[in-house]
């Protein structure tokens, strides 16, 4: 073999070796890229576990202090039985069962208010109007009919199941955060239109309660534009009894019952 073919060769396996050399370090660069990828994917789902755990648990967390400052403002005295919340963070305890009194066929409220909302409803008669009380007092077992059906026209129309149910709450209060369970609320439209929907609002007999039901110790109790604190869209067929001084205040400065209690 020549000199100069020798060294042909020899640069050729110089070349191989560091070219394979670059090639191990390739490769263990590459694994090395690849095990940090796992490990910072297993740290991006570890950490976002941690932070939904810890939302769950804060989240946890306030509704305890909510049903505590409900049970501390439901037992604040006799005189402010009126003002009770209940809505997503004051939830009602499932055995209060207020004392009843009919005002109309087959509906009852709270016998507190029954003088009230019987002079509510024969003024708006003697003005020619014709008031129907779709529903009054509701307890837990009534409510979760209701909360259930109207779920179910959810999913009939194509929804599913969880966005049934996020359709559902933002219209019907969950058992158990109803005000109808306090005998102090009720849904009131007018007898020529019983549909719950916004054109409720049009008809002469809703305009004469926005104007009037403060007369009385009532509020309109989702206005259209407060669902952000209420937790629920425009309803205006539902009116909630809170006494009339309180009454005047909230209808007069357009606030709502959370705003009126300083807890919005």
């Amino acid at each position: 073999m020549s000199v100069k073919m020798n060294r042909k060769i020899k640069r050729a396996l110089a070349f191989g070796a560091v070219a394979g050399a670059a090639l191990g370090v390739l490769i263990t660069f590459a694994a090395a890229s690849k095990a940090v990828d796992k490990k910072a994917e297993a740290f991006a789902k570890t950490e976002k576990t941690l932070k939904k755990e810890k939302k769950a648990l804060e989240e946890q967390v306030e509704k305890q202090k909510s049903i505590e400052a409900a049970a501390t403002l439901s037992t604040k005295g006799t005189d402010d039985w009126e003002l009770l919340l209940v809505n997503d963070n004051y939830p009602l305890d499932q055995k209060y069962e207020p004392e009843l009194e009919e005002i109309a066929e087959g509906r009852s409220v709270d016998a507190r208010i029954a003088e009230d909302t019987k002079k509510m409803l024969s003024d708006a008669k003697e003005a020619g109007l014709k008031m129907y009380v779709l529903s009054a007092y509701r307890n837990y077992e009534d409510q979760k009919t209701v909360f259930n059906e109207t779920m179910g026209d959810w999913i009939n129309q194509g929804s599913t199941y969880l966005d049934a149910y996020e359709e559902t709450k933002k219209s019907v209060a969950i058992p158990g955060y109803s005000e109808h369970a306090t005998g102090l609320a009720m849904d009131i439209v007018s007898e020529d239109y019983q549909d719950l929907d916004d054109k409720q609002a049009d008809t002469k007999e809703s305009k004469w309660l926005a104007e009037n039901c403060y007369k009385y110790g009532f509020i309109l109790r989702y206005p259209s534009d407060k669902s952000d604190i209420t937790g629920i869209v425009y309803e205006p067929w539902h009116y909630r009894y809170v006494g009339k001084e309180a009454a005047k205040e909230i209808m007069e400065k357009n606030i709502t019952l959370e705003e009126y209690l300083g807890v919005a």
